[in-house]
């Protein structure tokens, strides 16, 4: 059975960082790519960021690249968004995804399997 369980989701001041987790299970966890989108109320699930661990490979999108940094764990099946200098732009919640191909990152509707998603709230 695939899981993909994402935490760390809170409340933070501008400026603050938090850091994702996601324990992924199920599946190749080398094979994959691995990462993080996020989604407001009437807007559609943005992709933020993937790491495929098996060839070294991350991708952020150009709203969090500078600021958020994307990591694994392979002993722990762990992928790690480490989200540095938030904005209250950021406040969303954030859901854990994986997918064979990263170019699904581009499109929500391709991606396979999907975590439950964690709240972020950037205060003012």
């Amino acid at each position: 059975e695939v899981q993909l369980q994402a935490s760390g989701g809170g409340l933070v001041q501008a400026g603050g960082s938090l850091r994702l987790p996601c324990v992924a299970s199920g599946f190749p966890f080398d094979d994959y790519a691995i990462g993080w989108f996020r989604q407001v109320p009437g807007k559609e699930r943005e992709g933020l960021s993937y790491i495929t661990s098996g060839v070294a490979s991350t991708y952020y999108a150009d709203s969090v690249k500078g600021r958020f940094t994307i990591s694994s764990d392979n002993a722990k099946n762990t992928v790690y968004l480490q989200m540095n200098r938030l904005k209250p732009e950021d406040t969303a919640v954030y859901y854990c995804a994986a997918d064979k191909y990263g170019s699904s990152w581009y499109e929500a509707a391709l991606i396979a399997f999907w975590g439950q998603g964690t709240q972020v709230t950037v205060s003012s």
